[in-house]
């Protein structure tokens, strides 16, 4: 793997794991907080995404990305989990 793909496996690992223990923390702490708010997040975040007319650059790309795949999975599991209770 080149040294640029390196940075930005590493930078998206990183916002991941950054993003997922903050939601854990706010479902933990925040009673009002529930999936539906997480997915107005998501959808506020998908369309932050799509409007990059000027152009985030390398690292912000890989931010956004890695920081939209954190809210689906953590969605995922939740919506799982509330299902098999």
């Amino acid at each position: 793997m080149n040294g640029a793909a390196d940075w930005r496996d590493a930078k998206y690992d990183e916002v991941f794991d950054q993003e997922t223990r903050g939601l854990e923390r706010r479902r933990a702490s925040d009673p009002a907080c529930g999936v539906e708010d997480l997915e107005a997040i998501l959808m506020n975040l998908y369309h932050q995404e799509g409007s990059d007319w000027v152009g985030r650059g390398d690292l912000q790309d890989t931010v956004m990305s890695a920081t939209i795949a954190a809210y689906e999975a953590f969605v995922f599991a939740w919506k799982a989990e509330r299902q098999a209770i």
